[in-house]
């Protein structure tokens, strides 16, 4: 995953999409830069990580 830092990408979880810039990854969540603002999603609830088409 450290290789899609900085990239857009877009995190899957069971209940969303997330699209955005990664910014970092952390022990317990990453966090990305999208749009919006900022998102925080916890590790335990990613099911995937890609770059963006």
């Amino acid at each position: 995953m450290h290789q899609f830092i900085n990239k857009e990408v877009e995190v899957v979880t069971s209940e969303t999409l997330y699209r955005g810039i990664l910014i970092e990854i952390g022990e317990s969540e990453i966090q990305m830069q999208s749009e919006n603002g900022w998102i925080s999603v916890p590790m335990e609830r990613i099911l995937d990580i890609r770059l963006k088409d």
